[in-house]
């Protein structure tokens, strides 16, 4: 005899409390489409606009903010700043571009306010693991790598003058890869901007920020993440209007060893890959480059303990954990207060 399926879990819905009153929508708008590559993954901007002619020289600016993005903090482009940085000899003073240092600015930020959860100076530790430009490593590292590594590490190390100077102590490589491309999908938004653009949708590699709605009025709605081979979960969507998203995790991105699954996300605290039961967690703000960190600093603390810190931030966070059997869901009451 055949089983029906369970029926599904009816859609969850969240809407910002603060949601504005969208733009108007011009008469003849319509939806186009812009995208290409950068930061080794994708990039693509939906948008509502009048004028087709305009998208050209909006193309162009994009690229060309993205571009800076890269020269500036892409470590997998030799000579980026953020590689002359990582390779020069201690005691060594550097100029930090505008937007270096305002990323810089909030990566520390993060850092301090999460007790060293979020550090954006272990890119020696990124590298020894397989997760940076040196490529993948089949085997683990030996303990004494790893203590090495971690030694070459600390956000407490940087020495800043003013905020656009930055001081090599000798051996640090900055990695600002879980914050920098949060930052891109937020200077996409502000090119945007100033182009008299005011009802978009933005994304690089599922890094996402909306402003207004599309062209028959409705939000840009954006699925939230689910637990893995549970068909029956409940889907989750959000209105981006006026926010970004960002997911940190294990279920897409992962290395498999030993039969141990190991996210693409370090502990900075003991130099190792991060195992504390959470397959994800998503966070929302007004800025893409915050909602990025955030979402690194909260996969790498045990949930409970992520919970009672984004709480204490008032952060809008969601969590997929673990629990042997299936999956538990933890939020913080900023995210609960967003749900229909």
């Amino acid at each position: 005899m055949a089983v029906a399926p369970a029926a599904a879990a009816p859609r969850r819905v969240l809407i910002p409390l603060d949601i504005a009153r969208p733009p108007p929508r011009p008469a003849a708008m319509r939806v186009m489409r812009l995208g290409g590559k950068t930061m080794g993954t994708s990039w693509s901007v939906t948008l509502g606009c009048a004028a087709p002619s305009a998208l050209t020289p909006l193309r162009h600016a994009i690229e060309a903010a993205l571009d800076s993005v890269v020269a500036q903090m892409s470590t997998w482009q030799p000579d980026s700043a953020i590689c002359a940085f990582n390779t020069a000899a201690p005691d060594s003073w550097h100029a930090l571009p505008d937007e270096f240092a305002s990323v810089l600015d909030a990566a520390l930020a993060v850092a301090e306010a999460s007790g060293g959860a979020y550090d954006p100076t272990i890119g020696a530790l990124v590298g020894l693991w397989g997760f940076g430009p040196q490529g993948r490593k089949h085997d683990t590292p030996p303990d004494s790598s790893v203590a090495a590594a971690l030694a070459q590490a600390g956000w407490q190390r940087l020495q800043r003058e003013g905020r656009d100077r930055l001081r090599q102590p000798g051996g640090l490589q900055l990695d600002l890869s879980s914050i920098a491309k949060g930052f891109a999908v937020d200077q996409i938004a502000a090119c945007l901007d100033r182009h008299g653009i005011e009802n978009y949708l933005a994304e690089i590699g599922g890094e996402l920020i909306g402003r207004g709605v599309k062209p028959d009025g409705t939000p840009w709605w954006v699925a939230l993440e689910r637990p893995e081979h549970d068909a029956a979960e409940a889907d989750t969507i959000v209105a981006l209007h006026g926010l970004a998203i960002a997911t940190s995790g294990d279920q897409q991105r992962f290395i498999a060893h030993g039969g141990a699954r190991l996210p693409h996300v370090l502990d900075p605290r003991n130099g190792r890959p991060v195992q504390n039961g959470a397959a994800s967690v998503t966070v929302l703000h007004r800025q893409c480059m915050l909602a990025d960190a955030w979402a690194t600093a909260l996969m790498v603390l045990a949930p409970h303990d992520a919970l009672a810190l984004a709480t204490a931030q008032n952060l809008a966070a969601r969590w997929l954990v673990r629990n042997g059997s299936g999956w538990n869901e933890l939020m913080t009451p900023a995210f609960a207060a967003m749900l229909e």
